[in-house]
């Protein structure tokens, strides 16, 4: 099992949305994070969105938002990362990576001796 730290930045295409394709995003966003607690195996362990201090877009850390999830294997990572390209927004004519990136850092639990 891994610990991974999906790092999830917004972009400037977001920033420039309308409140409609804004609210089209919000929902392709949350099929998003559905997708990935789905994936067989997965245990997301937690949901970290710092919008409210993170002001703009973000093209590197510090990230928009986080997601702190056990990941069975490399290619289950690959999996949830790739919903950014498969996800439609609205229509489907753009895919949620026009308005967010991701990366994901794949580690292990670190356990702290008593």
């Amino acid at each position: 099992m891994n610990r991974v730290l999906f790092c999830i930045g917004i972009n400037q295409n977001f920033m420039n949305a309308t409140a409609d394709e804004g609210k089209q995003v919000w929902q392709a966003f949350s099929q998003m994070m559905k997708g990935i607690d789905e994936l067989p195996g997965v245990n997301i362990l937690g949901i970290m969105d710092d919008d409210r201090i993170m002001v703009g877009p973000s093209a590197t850390a510090p990230w928009t938002a986080y997601i702190m999830a056990d990941v069975p294997d490399y290619e289950t990572v690959v999996a949830a990362c790739n919903f950014f390209r498969t996800t439609p927004v609205g229509d489907g004519t753009y895919k949620l990576w026009k308005y967010a990136r991701v990366e994901a850092r794949i580690g292990r639990e670190l356990v702290v001796p008593e």
